[in-house]
């Protein structure tokens, strides 16, 4: 529920700044507590108010949210019956803000005992605590019955992100009752893994928990915990999950003794509230440590949930210094990217300049690459700098002092992928870093050597100079508040005609452009204008960008447009003639029926001869992975099977944790694509395809200063045995790279460099028993 509350004497030209939002949090009743406590809000935001006037703070109290300047709440889901679950508790900001980062074993008691609903709520229950945990938190789930296993593949602790949860999730559902309980197998290999010391990089190094989910026993496993345990630098959560009659008191025994808390989980309305209760736990290091705890944070990049797009947030976790010892929230203030995006010189860099900065996990919070498909994507936007530009060692180099803090210039040939991403291009980009003063960020500015240095003019000209009345101006949205036009007709009288006036030469030709710098492309003759396809603005066009990377000509194939006045003429030779830009996408053909299919990818309409090219080393190929695409969800299939009970577990679910929204048009997901590209100096390739009971010949040849090459090879019907299956250039739904290997070799990150872990001044031990309806506590 969220309601508005007037802050006097606060006006401004936006109306929203004279009010402040609260909205109430799930699971929690209003109390007194709660409406004594807004008072005191209206007084920090007046404060707030007069120091920085244009900053959006929010404000967390335990049992609310407090925004300012007040905000429409925005749903933009298209489903029946809106229900309003959103819970600041799991957004990224405060997960990152509220706690110090942890190395947390889930260990699920797989035993016969829990088959049935408790089995499911233990599923649901674990998602639930996966998703409390942010990126400089590091994870692994061991389940146990008579022996105990990994639930995944993965070794040792992973990196809480949100690949690495997902592919935990999977592995979770998959986890099925059987035999009986044993709690020292399964807490022997919790600490094993904890304690683990043969891993070269990724651990938080920080609070150590084990997170136990059962339906209770009999068994303490007091051994296990001496020897492993005997200084209590490990916490036990323990979580009895489903309703049942068995003894409480070893699993109560297991939290008391190691610092831990006891939870009741008999329904599925009690899974949310109660997974969530252990950070108040781990804040309470942070509470003792007082000021030194009092460090802005900042946090990746992740989806508004009020529509304010991208963002990054400063947080502060705010303290309750009474007996209590609590974190009583997490102060907050978003910047947008669009924000930072407005205040850069990005003209000033040229079309293939940019800037982008990473976090300490090396992720990029500005990177013109950085564009989610997916808007009501809510969990934070993870992409990785080596996955935003083509990956090599220099690149790798680079990240590393990024995330070290360091400043540097490094000049580098690499490999750009183009705007349409069809191309590959090498070229030379500098690379100029240095970390940004007060956070854990770091800038970086990368230009081409030819946008090393830019013209400064004095604005005098203006547009009306160019008009004419056989010409068409294209002009970008806001061109006039963004450019001005500096030229002179009189500069170009000295110029004059290199080419013969040959008739010959305006064959074919439909239309003539320009493209500038500027923004402007003017085209001639007008008419061509009214079909122009190319985005009107150049910093955004493939072939602009293209053609300043290269100093050769560029071609690019377009949709073949068939002359009506021509007559038919049927090919009955037996070879193939082509041309082909470097890209493998068919320019030109000789054969009526490739006339159709140019501007396609070659390896469609002939994949043998393609495949041939590939291995001749004409053409190299790449493969890259797009981690913001979206797909279309998956369809269960028709002929599983479910009982009504299961069907009624899993929709509830469903409804109440908001899990995916069954009405969704698109989910994320990953994409593969294959890109080919030219990558040495060779002119002349020839050779021979074998087949069955055929051979083809063919020859190609690299055309002087155009990124074309010339392919003549014996008739693709003289040898259909040679058939392959085609290749696919186009962006596909893929699963990724392996999460196993990746997880073996993890790339560089640093974690925070504070750590309020745990200490013997935390304080006694509670135990919580609460559900949806109630939040009570008991004291040993």
């Amino acid at each position: 529920m969220s309601r508005c509350v007037q802050t006097p004497g606060m006006s401004r030209c936006v109306q929203t700044f004279d009010w402040y939002c609260i909205s109430d949090l799930l699971n929690i009743i209003t109390s007194a507590e709660t409406v004594l406590s807004l008072n005191w809000d209206s007084s920090k935001f007046k404060l707030r108010k007069k120091r920085k006037p244009t900053h959006c703070s929010c404000y967390l109290i335990r049992f609310k949210l407090s925004l300012f300047p007040a905000s429409p709440w925005m749903d933009s889901r298209k489903t029946p019956n809106k229900i309003d679950l959103y819970d600041v508790r799991r957004r990224p900001w405060y997960i990152q803000g509220a706690a110090s980062p942890k190395d947390m074993l889930i260990l699920v008691d797989a035993s016969g005992s829990v088959s049935g609903l408790t089995l499911k709520l233990i599923h649901t229950s674990v998602n639930e605590m996966l998703e409390t945990l942010s990126d400089d938190d590091y994870v692994n789930v061991v389940y146990f019955n008579d022996k105990a296993m990994k639930a995944a593949c993965f070794q040792n602790l992973v990196q809480a992100n949100v690949r690495n949860k997902r592919f935990l999730k999977d592995a979770v559902r998959n986890i099925s009752a059987k035999g009986i309980t044993n709690y020292k197998g399964g807490f022997e290999l919790a600490f094993e893994q904890l304690s683990s010391l043969n891993v070269t990089q990724g651990r938080a190094l920080c609070n150590k928990i084990i997170m136990l989910f059962t339906d209770g026993g009999e068994e303490r496993a007091q051994e296990i915990f001496q020897k492993y345990n005997a200084d209590k630098k490990v916490r036990i959560f323990t979580f009895s999950v489903g309703q049942h009659n068995y003894d409480k008191g070893p699993i109560q025994w297991m939290a008391c003794t190691n610092k831990g808390y006891y939870y009741e989980i008999p329904s599925i309305g009690a899974i949310r509230i109660n997974t969530q209760e252990y950070l108040d736990v781990l804040g309470r290091p942070m509470v003792k440590a007082n000021n030194k705890a009092k460090q802005v944070q900042w946090t990746n990049v992740y989806q508004d949930a009020l529509e304010l797009g991208l963002v990054i947030t400063g947080t502060l976790p705010v303290f309750n210094k009474t007996n209590t010892k609590l974190i009583l929230g997490v102060m907050a203030i978003d910047v947008s990217l669009d924000d930072i995006k407005r205040l850069t010189p990005r003209f000033t860099f040229g079309p293939n300049g940019y800037y982008f900065a990473i976090d300490p996990n090396g992720y990029v919070l500005l990177h013109p690459n950085l564009c989610p498909k997916n808007p009501k994507f809510q969990e934070p936007v993870t992409l990785d700098f080596l996955d935003a530009e083509l990956e090599d060692e220099i690149k790798v180099e680079i990240r590393t002092n990024m995330i070290h803090g360091e400043t540097g210039h490094r000049t580098v040939h690499t490999l750009v992928k183009s705007q349409d991403e069809r191309y590959i291009d090498r070229s030379e980009r500098s690379y100029t870093y240095a970390p940004v003063k007060g956070t854990d960020y770091s800038l970086a500015l990368v230009l081409p050597v030819y946008s090393l240095h830019y013209i400064h003019t004095t604005i005098g000209d203006t547009i009306t100079q160019a008009k004419c009345k056989h010409f068409m101006l294209v002009l970008p949205l806001c061109w006039c508040c963004l450019y001005f036009f500096h030229s002179h007709r009189e500069y170009c009288k000295d110029l004059k005609p290199k080419t013969p006036n040959n008739p010959l030469c305006e064959n074919g030709v439909l239309a003539r452009f320009v493209a500038t710098d500027g923004g402007i492309t003017r085209i001639y003759p007008k008419s061509a204008g009214l079909d122009w396809t190319e985005d009107p603005e150049t910093y955004e066009s493939s072939f602009y960008k293209r053609s300043l990377d290269n100093d050769i000509y560029i071609f690019t194939p377009t949709p073949y447009q068939e002359d009506t006045n021509s007559k038919s003429r049927e090919c009955v030779c037996h070879v193939d003639c082509v041309i082909l830009d470097d890209g493998g996408f068919l320019v030109m053909a000789n054969r009526d029926e490739y006339i159709g299919q140019i501007g396609q990818f070659f390896g469609m309409i002939d994949p043998i001869l393609m495949v041939n090219l590939v291995n001749m080393s004409l053409f190299t190929l790449n493969k890259t992975y797009d981690y913001q695409s979206v797909c279309d969800p998956k369809r269960e299939s028709k002929g599983s099977a479910a009982g009504l009970r299961s069907v009624y577990v899993v929709s509830y679910i469903t409804d109440i944790l908001n899990v995916g929204w069954l009405a969704s048009a698109a989910e994320s997901c990953i994409t593969e694509q294959t890109q080919y590209f030219y990558d040495n100096e060779e002119k002349s390739f020839r050779g021979t395809l074998d087949c069955e009971n055929c051979s083809r010949m063919f020859h190609a040849e690299k055309l002087w200063k155009t990124n074309l090459v010339f392919v003549i090879a014996d008739a693709k019907l003289t040898c259909m045995s040679c058939d392959h299956k085609p290749l696919i250039q186009a962006e596909q739904p893929s699963e990724g790279p392996d999460p196993c290997e990746m997880a073996e070799k993890p790339r560089f990150r640093k974690g925070p460099d504070a750590c309020f872990d745990n200490n013997e001044r935390v304080g006694h031990v509670i135990i919580l028993s609460s559900s949806v309806f109630k939040n009570g506590n008991r004291q040993i």
